[in-house]
């Protein structure tokens, strides 16, 4: 699949807009007005999980599925002397924060701050060195009394994200914040456009959909399965490339960048669907790696499978590296190859075929 202008602009616009859990509106405006043209109607909920409908009449329903958040801080502190703390949105990791740049997201807009650090002249080098935890990280914006932090517009419960904006890396990798899970949206809004450019007909209602909130709880995923009530739903995520160093991968499972999509085995994963994804990747030659999970798989395929008693889910994965730093890092031909591998499955779905366990 060639990345086209249109779709690679939409990619880069989508990454560099700030969706933080909970705050996810202005990426999904950009999200629905890119599927417009593909799906016959647009809704969304009342936490802003949006999705594109195509053939919304009929009453075999499938989803494919990704979403929108991304890990992000509150503030939750300010010192008499104008320093900022902070809790987590998501899984917010710490030991990257020291020296990062940060957008606050204020009543009176955004205001540039940083993670700062003491200076390693003053740190010492021995087993006493602090290492950066949630209680000792800290913003400074450039203001010395709490009075002038307020009036910057900056109050607890204010969001805070990190600016670092999408680039391409020696032509083979995509790179940025956020590629958890927005890479995503953009490759389930891919197969939507590749089914209308295409003129393929589908026997079938598909809900493209793009939820809220994954990244505290799976909540907007939970939500709108119980609102579409999906007969199947296929769920796409990141998972780790474990090929770097510091990384068992007797304990994370061998996944790499460049091999391919990452088919999933778990129990909220659904036998047939799964083999129909498998089946469907050797027959069109589209290379894919195993990966299993136990218990859950922590992602929206646990949410959907587990509603409306039960619905048949399949968790097709896209090997990441670096998970939730700001330096996130995908292999461009594995995000062609889901996409690819997405689109022919449904292809090959049918509405009156055997989903019961035999």
């Amino acid at each position: 699949m060639k990345f086209e202008n249109k779709s690679l602009k939409f990619l880069e616009q989508y990454l560099n807009t700030a969706s933080p859990t909970g705050y996810e509106h202005n990426g999904q405006k950009i999200w629905m007005n890119y599927i417009k043209p593909y799906v016959d109607k647009i809704e969304f909920d009342h936490y802003g999980t949006c999705y594109g409908i195509i053939n919304p009449e009929a009453e075999f329903k499938v989803v494919i599925e990704a979403h929108a958040d991304e890990i992000s801080w509150y503030v939750n502190y300010i010192t008499d002397d104008g320093l900022i703390y902070v809790i987590r949105n998501g899984g917010s990791d710490q030991m990257i924060a020291p020296s990062k740049v940060v957008n606050i997201h204020g009543e009176k807009g955004i205001v540039k701050g940083v993670f700062g650090w003491p200076a390693i002249h003053t740190r010492g080098v021995n087993s006493n060195e602090p290492v950066p935890k949630l209680e000792n990280i800290f913003i400074d914006c450039g203001a010395t009394t709490k009075k002038e932090v307020e009036d910057l517009g900056i109050f607890v419960g204010c969001m805070i994200t990190y600016p670092d904006e999408f680039f391409q890396l020696n032509d083979k990798y995509f790179v940025c914040r956020a590629l958890d899970n927005r890479i995503g949206g953009y490759m389930i809004a891919e197969v939507a456009r590749m089914l209308k450019e295409n003129k393929k007909k589908l026997p079938f209602g598909l809900y493209i959909t793009n939820s809220v909130q994954e990244e505290v709880g799976l909540y907007g995923a939970d939500m709108i399965a119980d609102t579409i009530k999906p007969n199947i739903a296929i769920i796409t995520d990141v998972t780790h490339d474990t090929s770097t160093p510091m990384i068992e991968k007797k304990k994370e499972g061998d996944q790499k960048c460049g091999d391919g999509p990452v088919v999933f085995f778990a129990p909220s994963v659904h036998h047939v669907i799964r083999e129909l994804i498998v089946d469907t990747a050797k027959k069109k030659k589209i290379p894919f790696q195993r990966a299993a999970a136990s218990r859950a798989t922590g992602t929206d395929t646990d949410a959907f499978a587990h509603s409306n008693g039960g619905v048949p889910s399949a968790l097709i994965s896209l090997p990441l590296r670096y998970m939730h730093t700001t330096v996130e890092m995908v292999s461009k031909e594995d995000v062609s190859n889901v996409i690819q591998l997405i689109y022919e499955t449904l292809l090959n779905i049918k509405p009156d075929m055997n989903l019961k366990y035999h």
